[in-house]
């Protein structure tokens, strides 16, 4: 299973503010700039805002780690002892993502770009 972390979603309560302070702190115009996300790259990394974020169970930034089978790697997390907190879902353009929480509370996402 090859994994790489390239992806920080952040919840936020007030996106105007987020988007102010994240590109006063990267120096760049977002990518993506819609109600329900907002997303930023910068050497290399995707930093995303999203206003929905609390009410999906994010307690502060989750790591998204790419993968190339999500299914797969949530059914290992989940053997392992993690806890779905969102089980798969398309988030449009191929993405899949999905996250879990492990036994000390730490969230993990899962993120897999199933086409481009």
């Amino acid at each position: 299973m090859t994994a790489g972390l390239r992806t920080i979603v952040y919840p936020v309560k007030d996106l105007e503010k987020a988007k102010a302070l994240f590109g006063a702190l990267l120096g760049v115009e977002p990518y993506a700039d819609e109600p329900y996300y907002v997303g930023y790259k910068d050497a290399g990394q995707d930093i995303g805002l999203d206003p929905d974020g609390h009410a999906q169970g994010m307690t502060g930034p989750v790591p998204f780690w790419h993968v190339e089978d999500v299914r797969a790697t949530l059914a290992a997390l989940l053997e392992a002892g993690a806890q779905t907190l969102q089980d798969v879902r398309d988030v449009g353009g191929g993405r899949l993502i999905a996250s879990v929480k492990d036994a000390d509370g730490n969230l993990v996402g899962l993120l897999q770009d199933t086409e481009g």
